[in-house]
């Protein structure tokens, strides 16, 4: 398109001049223009010729195979969500609290093991608002303050299936 509107501004320019008459330079611009314009034509229907668009192929899928699905990719959510997290979280508890979870942490905490979700949860938002605890309510702080709610439910899933 810049091309086309070049020629024309160029062709009006050096065009005219007073030995040409106005139709003798409008058949020239009007001609270059039908020059530049033909194999713009030829490119576009080139590649239109060469260029398959894909058709759109409906599929209809049962709603039974889509309740499978859907059934399944729920379980693998839920089985990364809980086993993935609780379990590598717990190993930096395991220090204190042991591997099972049955040891008085430094001999000063009560054993977790046994614990709910609730229980555990509302033990580690309490450590990290810094409104629960005894002894250890300063170490448990730093602690409950690298985990996120998600964490939380994880390591506390975690601990109440030991």
């Amino acid at each position: 398109m810049k091309i086309v509107i070049s020629v024309a501004v160029a062709l009006l320019f050096f065009g005219c001049s007073e030995n040409t008459g106005k139709e003798d330079v409008s058949h020239k611009a009007v001609k270059s223009v039908q020059k530049v314009k033909e194999p713009v034509t030829e490119v576009k229907q080139s590649v239109e010729k060469t260029v398959e668009v894909p058709k759109k192929e409906v599929v209809e899928v049962p709603a039974v195979a889509t309740e499978v699905v859907d059934k399944k990719l729920a379980v693998v959510k839920e089985a990364a969500k809980s086993s993935l997290d609780g379990q590598k979280i717990f190993v930096a508890c395991s220090s204190c609290h042991g591997k099972d979870a049955s040891k008085s942490a430094l001999g000063k905490s009560k054993v977790i093991k046994g614990w709910g979700m609730a229980k555990t949860v509302e033990a580690l938002k309490g450590y990290k608002a810094g409104t629960y605890g005894g002894a250890m309510k300063g170490i448990m702080k730093g602690q409950a303050l690298k985990l996120s709610d998600g964490e939380m439910q994880a390591v506390a899933e975690y601990i109440s299936k030991l």
